[in-house]
């Protein structure tokens, strides 16, 4: 049975963070699906401006429950998080998945829903810099690598990790994919 990974972002995610992770999850023959607030598309942020868009397929208040999604990718960026943490659906998305048990991946600043949904207390975690003052404030041990696996948690820094990121998330869901076939930022 094909697994399935909702994408859970809003305009202003971290271009590579999303597109790269999708990719990759795609290549292992998993489907994505990416949620956010607002129906049509969202754009994402690459480097300094504005970069591409990418489709939304349901919207957060469309998504009943975690059910049928084996895990939920978070991508980061500034502005995205941000955004996503002040809607309460997106938040109670995030705590369901964690109450489930089911495999979040966030990377750079999307730790800051972990922090938001309450789901990193006493957990190990890595996150962009700027946010690791809030995680530890939300009761995190916060480490600098490239992956920072805690359970059902994968938790990376910036693009740069995102080979090992998703290669993390790949082999939590039963699949794998060869290191040369993953998409880096």
């Amino acid at each position: 049975m094909t697994k399935r990974v909702m994408i859970l972002a809003t305009d202003g995610f971290e271009q590579s963070e999303l597109m790269k992770p999708k990719a990759n999850l795609e290549k292992a023959g998993i489907e994505t699906e990416v949620v956010s607030l607002e129906e049509g598309s969202i754009r994402g942020w690459d480097d300094k401006d504005w970069g591409e868009s990418v489709a939304v397929d349901k919207t957060v208040d469309n998504v009943a429950n975690c059910e049928g999604y084996d895990a939920l990718l978070l991508p980061g960026g500034q502005i995205n998080p941000d955004i996503l943490r002040m809607n309460e659906r997106a938040v109670a998305i995030v705590r369901e998945f964690a109450m489930a048990d089911k495999p979040i991946a966030a990377i750079c600043h999307a730790p800051w829903l972990l922090a938001e949904a309450d789901v990193v207390k006493g957990k190990t975690v890595t996150s962009w810099p700027s946010i690791r003052t809030d995680l530890k404030n939300a009761g995190a041990n916060v480490v600098d690598q490239e992956v920072a696996q805690d359970g059902k948690l994968i938790t990376s820094r910036n693009p740069g990790d995102i080979p090992a990121f998703s290669k993390a998330l790949i082999e939590m869901l039963g699949e794998s994919v060869a290191d040369e076939q993953l998409e880096a930022a």
